[in-house]
């Protein structure tokens, strides 16, 4: 088994749970089908590709690493001649989230690897405008599946936030297999079809555990070297 991490951030990222037309609603923290979104337009698969249904079987965990804020952004439609409508969009401000995909298949890991540094089409984080912070910071690790990897991997906040914040732990989410003795829960987001024309998804199961911050591996150098531009402000 391999597993992959993907550092997720971003000045905007939005996941999609429920949409209508009024309304695009966000998750708290990234779906298993947005991230699936991303790893097959990074492998050049198009929509009706049915490669992508084979993305699902990865093994799949996120770790909230930066809590973001919420934002309501509003655009007015002309839905027919004469008639406007406004629709809302809600994102994630400022979040950090750390991914992690693995697979008994170290090839196609790798592949994966190799396609979020090299993609054939635009990655973005939930939505189209939604584009990365920079390259996506990748690390890959050898027999541990995604969860014992979260539980160890450094904490990705940013430095501001790891001064001012204290959180004892943080959020995983997970594929409910990968968390033994867990209650679990169904959310539609196992992606059947990313057709426009028939976009499908159906159940599959989740689970939630939590790592305390104090178990996490230190950066301590990355923390004493990284520019704050907000640091001249001093703590609020």
């Amino acid at each position: 088994m391999k597993t992959l991490t993907i550092k997720l951030t971003a000045p905007l990222q939005s996941y999609g749970n429920e949409a209508s037309f009024a309304r695009r609603t966000t998750n708290d923290y990234p779906t298993k089908s947005a991230v699936i979104g991303m790893v097959a337009a990074a492998l050049g698969y198009r929509r009706t590709d049915p490669r992508i249904s084979n993305l699902n079987a990865l093994g799949f965990a996120v770790r909230i690493d930066q809590v973001g804020r919420g934002l309501t952004d509003f655009q007015t439609v002309e839905w027919k001649q004469g008639t406007r409508k406004i629709t809302y969009r809600d994102y994630i401000q400022d979040a950090v989230f750390v991914v992690a995909l693995s697979s008994a298949d170290e090839s196609l890991v790798d592949a994966i690897k190799f396609a979020l540094k090299h993609p054939k089409f635009q990655l973005f984080l939930g939505r189209r405008s939604n584009a990365p912070a920079g390259p996506l910071q990748l690390q890959e690790f050898s027999e541990e599946t995604p969860v014992v990897v979260l539980q160890q991997l450094v904490w990705q906040a940013a430095p501001w936030y790891q001064r001012r914040q204290h959180p004892q732990k943080l959020d995983i989410i997970a594929d409910a297999d990968l968390i033994a003795g867990s209650r679990g829960a169904l959310v539609k987001d196992r992606v059947e079809s990313f057709d426009q024309r028939h976009r499908r998804y159906s159940f599959r199961a989740i689970a939630t555990t939590e790592v305390e911050v104090g178990n996490l591996k230190t950066q301590s150098s990355d923390l004493d070297t990284q520019h704050d531009a907000m640091a001249a402000l001093g703590k609020e």
